[in-house]
């Protein structure tokens, strides 16, 4: 009968375990695909609670070795797997990816990642300074890239299933609209600024709740005068048609023929909104919007979005359903629209009047 291994304690070796010379321990075994696997450990004690994982694993079907690939790695091979994303969803994943890379979480192997882990990891981010609403964002990414990596059998749970608002507050910033009275403030302050340069793009922003870079892509050919009406690409390629009302024709009619060749200065474009040198920014509208907002000294944020929002509130408040609304902003749901709109005081307070007239006599 040969002799049983033992290790430099004299406890008994199991098969496959073994101790190198700088006392350290290591497990042999084969995987589920049939290949030769070796695991490490400081301990004889971490080695085999190691090995009851593995065990475990194995009966199971789970893929041990494969869970030693990174949440990067994870996350690249989701991706790389996603042949259907929208360009806009592509933009929105890389900057989460990017965080993904640059962190430590990043870096650990999925396998070590339990819930705990995830929530400290949301936790360290929000503490960090991300919003919430950017966060939500890394999960759209990672929840599906874990779930993905149970269904290969690398890991047994996904770590990122729970609920963000269990552990995240709701941070966003509360979207306001203009009121008539503020949007005829910001169009006067816009005559005596730029030389009224972007007075026409800002009318039209309100006019049509286009989204600024759908302003700045839009062709001369995109216009139909007759049928005041607008053919616009939105997100992910998606055509709808805007409207505009026929006083305002008067004013596309001043900016094409006597605001646009001035800026276009003998050059030549397709695009119907120019500046001196080319294209009219995002950004640009930004810097007009925010030097409205300090001018005024108005407390609530103010972006270029809020002339969208405001677009779409006052469709509201004219009687216009909300489905309408969604459409004419070239939203895929409903819910995304509901974000958008905001029912003013007086409209409340005359449906409420319409429902009770007897209520005020």
């Amino acid at each position: 009968m040969s002799e049983k291994r033992k290790d430099s304690k004299g406890r008994i070796l199991k098969d496959g375990e073994s101790q190198r010379k700088n006392g350290t321990y290591d497990y042999r075994y084969t995987d589920c695909h049939q290949k030769r696997r070796c695991i490490y450990a400081k301990t004889l004690t971490e080695l085999r609670k190691k090995e009851a994982e593995i065990a475990k694993d194995l009966w199971d079907g789970i893929d041990y070795a494969a869970g030693e690939i990174t949440v990067i790695e994870l996350v690249d091979r989701y991706i790389n797997l996603r042949r259907n994303l929208k360009s806009n969803s592509l933009r929105a994943y890389g900057s989460a990816i990017n965080r993904i890379r640059a962190s430590a979480f990043g870096q650990r192997q999925i396998k070590q990642i339990k819930i705990s882990d995830a929530k400290a990891w949301f936790l360290e981010l929000h503490d960090s300074g991300l919003k919430t609403n950017t966060i939500e964002i890394i999960q759209t990414v990672v929840r599906p890239a874990f779930e993905m990596a149970v269904d290969d059998d690398m890991i047994r749970k996904n770590p990122f299933k729970f609920k963000m608002s269990d552990i995240l507050p709701n941070d966003a910033n509360v979207r306001y609209a203009l009121s008539k009275e503020q949007q005829q403030m910001f169009l006067d302050f816009l005559r005596n600024y730029g030389n009224g340069n972007y007075y026409d793009d800002v009318v039209i922003l309100l006019g049509t709740g286009l989204r600024v870079s759908e302003l700045c892509s839009i062709k001369m050919q995109d216009i139909d005068f007759s049928g005041k009406k607008i053919k616009v690409m939105g997100k992910g390629s998606k055509e709808r048609i805007v409207f505009f009302k026929a006083c305002r024709e008067e004013l596309f009619n001043h900016y094409i023929k006597e605001v646009r060749p001035r800026l276009l200065n003998g050059l030549d474009s397709d695009y119907l909104i120019v500046s001196k040198t080319g294209k009219l920014t995002t950004r640009r509208v930004e810097e007009i919007v925010k030097k409205y907002a300090l001018n005024k000294n108005i407390k609530s944020k103010i972006t270029p979005h809020t002339l969208r929002h405001t677009f779409a509130t006052d469709l509201l408040n004219e009687g216009a359903d909300i489905r309408s609304v969604g459409e004419m902003l070239g939203h895929e749901s409903l819910s995304t629209t509901q974000i958008y709109t905001h029912v003013t005081i007086d409209k409340l307070k005359e449906v409420y009047d319409k429902a009770h007239p007897r209520s005020h006599k």
